[in-house]
C-alpha cells in the first residue's frame, strides 16, 4: 500500500478538506488540531501524532553524504526526502536499500515517476501543491498504484468434503469485478485467487462487494503485503483485491460474516509446491482460472488449472520472515 502524505504546514484549511476527501494517508502540518477539527487523519506536527510506531525524518539529497543520512534515518522509520534536480538516481539508490523513503513531489508528473523507480518504488510521496484538483490527481495516482503480484497456474488435485465447519464472508466498501477476487490460503506462503460474488445465477443475486472467502483459519493478503487471519478482519480492515494477472488494488473491510456451513478442502500443486484452502461447498464460491475466468468448487475437475500465489519464507505475526515454516 503506497503512502499518500500532503504538506499543508502553510495552512488551507480548503486543501486540507481535499486531502482527506481525495483519501490522504496523512498530512504534514503546524497545527494537529486544525486537521482533527476536519477529519479523522493522521497528522504529523509537532504537537500531532506521527505514524503509529514510526518516527518521521526529513533529509535533502544533496550528495553520497546525504544519501547514507537518509538510509540510516530509515532503519528508525519513515525518511521523506526531497531530491532537487537530480531524481531518478538517488531515488533508485534509496529505494535498493530501504522501503521506508516518502520523496517529495509537486504533481503528479513527479510522483509518477518516484512511484516507479526500481519497478517497486518509494514506499510513497509527499505532495507540495497549492491545487485542489493536482491533490486529486495525485490521489487518484497513488491509489491506484497497489502494486502487483506473481500470479501462476496451480493444477487441481483434489477436491473433498470436509464436514462442517465456520466460514468467512468478507464484505467490502467497493464494487468487485469480474476476474477479481481476495488472496486466502491454508498455509500463509500459497494463496488462490477467491472470485467475488459479482455473477449471474438463478439462485442468489449477484453481491460484487463480498468474497466468501473461507474457513476461520485461513490467511489472507492485506493491502500492506501482510497476512491476517479471516477471523480478525473487522470493519475498517484494508485488504488486497487481485485479477487473474496479479494485478492489485486496495479496498476496505465493511463488514465480515461468519456462519456455520458445508465445507470442503481444495489442493492444488504446481512444481512441486502444494497449495490447499478450505473454502464453503456452495456453487457460488468459484476460484479463477489461468484465462481469468471463474469456476465453481462445487464443479472443479482435477487437472483444472487456477491462479495461486506463491511466496518464499514464512510468516511471524502476519510479516514475512525467512526461516524454515512448515505448514501442512
Amino acid at each position: 500500500m503506497k503512502q499518500f502524505w500532503v504538506d499543508l504546514r502553510k495552512w488551507d484549511r480548503d486543501l486540507a478538506t481535499t486531502a482527506i476527501e481525495s483519501g490522504a494517508d496523512a498530512i504534514f502540518a503546524e497545527d494537529a488540531e486544525r486537521v482533527s477539527e476536519l477529519g479523522l487523519i493522521t497528522t504529523i506536527a509537532p504537537e500531532g501524532d506521527l505514524i503509529p510506531g514510526e518516527d518521521v525524518f526529513e533529509v535533502d539529497i544533496t550528495d553520497k553524504e546525504s544519501e547514507k543520512e537518509a538510509i540510516a534515518c530509515a532503519r528508525l522509520g519513515y525518511v521523506v526526502v526531497s531530491t532537487g534536480d537530480w531524481t531518478v538516481i538517488p531515488l533508485e539508490n534509496l529505494v535498493a536499500e530501504s522501503d521506508r523513503i516518502i520523496a517529495v513531489v509537486h504533481d503528479a508528473a513527479e510522483a509518477e515517476v518516484a512511484l516507479s523507480v526500481l519497478e517497486a518504488g518509494v514506499a510513497g510521496v509527499l505532495l507540495k501543491t497549492t491545487s485542489s484538483s493536482v491533490i486529486m490527481e495525485v490521489a487518484a495516482l497513488v491509489k491506484g498504484t497497489a502494486g502487483s503480484l506473481d500470479l501462476a497456474p496451480f493444477t487441481i488435485t483434489s477436491v473433498t468434503p470436509a464436514g462442517m465447519g465456520d466460514r468467512v464472508c468478507v464484505d467490502t466498501c467497493s464494487l468487485l469485478r469480474d476476474g477479481e477476487g481476495l488472496l486466502v490460503g491454508n498455509t500463509s506462503s500459497v494463496l488462490f485467487l477467491v472470485h467475488a460474488e459479482t455473477l449471474e445465477n438463478p439462485y442468489v443475486a449477484p453481491r460484487p462487494f463480498r468474497v466468501n472467502a473461507g474457513a476461520v483459519h485461513a490467511y489472507v493478503m492485506m493491502a500492506d503485503g501482510r497476512t491476517s487471519y479471516l477471523s480478525e478482519l473487522k470493519a475498517g480492515d484494508r485488504v488486497l483485491v487481485s485479477d487473474s494477472t496479479g494485478r492489485t488494488r486496495e479496498v476496505t473491510v465493511g463488514r465480515v460474516k461468519i456462519e456455520r456451513r458445508p465445507l470442503l478442502v481444495v489442493g492444488a500443486e504446481a512444481g512441486g509446491v502444494k497449495a490447499g484452502l478450505v473454502l464453503q461447498n456452495a456453487e457460488t464460491i468459484r476460484l479463477v482460472r489461468e484465462d481469468g475466468m471463474a469456476v465453481s468448487v462445487t464443479s472443479l475437475p482435477a487437472g483444472e488449472r487456477v491462479m495461486v500465489t506463491a511466496m518464499t519464507g514464512g510468516r511471524h505475526m502476519g510479516i514475512a520472515v525467512t526461516e524454515n515454516i512448515s505448514e501442512k
